[in-house]
């Protein structure tokens, strides 16, 4: 077992925080939980398997995920999310790689996105490398709310997946970015003084289908390349939708809470 602490923040991944905690300890010593006060079993399962447990009420993407590494023992950390799973390749890297030797600060990783069984390969979904395999006093999460990623200073990529069950099915595919990605990322883009114009939702909704359908080969995807970059381009279009709402109508404004995007 390679000197590894697994990470993993959580709010109400009951399904999934077993297997992916499984899943770590393959190759981790340990494992981590950060939960942001769920309301189901994910804290109960998580100690019942065996992870590490500690609240804290959800500060954004990467803000959450560095407060892991104040509990953490090791200088090695492997950051995963709850629907996230090692593969067989991934665990064989990992328990080939002598860390105390190695000269890289990190290790980014293949991510394979799925919706279902079925893999997202084209329209730019792979090969999404990721950073998630570093030491923490040289690398770490940026301090954002949104997307965080680790920076890839000093890093090596490895030919190796992740396994991403990022959609269950096509329904969630399109109710996500509706629900939750395009209202946080108007709230994000409103807060910061960003303006949107009548044409902006047709113009970044357009653009985002042509960029991910033609330039990063959706249109070799088949019907699932179409749909993904549909989905794509609808997230995009409802962003700035919803930004130009906030801008024209003060009755939507007042019942939002733009003091907390998350």
């Amino acid at each position: 077992m390679k000197k590894i602490s697994g990470i993993i923040t959580t709010l109400n991944e009951e399904r999934n925080i077993e297997a992916a905690i499984r899943s770590l300890q393959q190759v981790c010593d340990e494992v981590v939980v950060v939960d942001s006060e769920s309301t189901d079993r994910t804290r109960e399962i998580a100690q019942a398997a065996g992870a590490l447990v500690y609240i804290q009420p959800y500060l954004g993407d990467g803000i959450q995920k560095n407060v892991a590494l104040k509990y953490v023992k090791n200088l090695w950390v492997l950051s995963i999310d709850a629907d996230e799973r090692l593969t067989p390749e991934l665990v064989a890297k990992i328990e080939a790689t002598d860390f105390d030797q190695t000269h890289y600060d990190g290790f980014a990783i293949r991510r394979r996105n799925l919706v279902g069984s079925r893999w997202m390969r084209w329209g730019g979904w792979y090969p999404d490398y990721l950073v998630r395999l570093y030491r923490h006093d040289r690398l770490r999460f940026p301090d954002v709310k949104q997307h965080a990623t680790v920076p890839t200073a000093n890093t090596r990529r490895w030919k190796a997946d992740l396994l991403h069950y990022r959609f269950k099915n096509i329904g969630e595919l399109f109710a996500k970015p509706g629900r939750n990605y395009s209202t946080r990322g108007a709230k994000i883009l409103y807060n910061a003084g960003r303006r949107a114009h009548w044409w902006s939702p047709i113009w970044h909704g357009g653009a985002a289908f042509f960029v991910n359908y033609f330039i990063r080969g959706g249109i070799l995807g088949g019907i699932d390349g179409l749909t993904f970059s549909k989905a794509v381009a609808l997230n995009s279009y409802l962003k700035y939708a919803k930004l130009l709402e906030y801008q024209r109508d003060p009755k939507v404004r007042e019942e939002e809470d733009f003091t907390s995007v998350w």
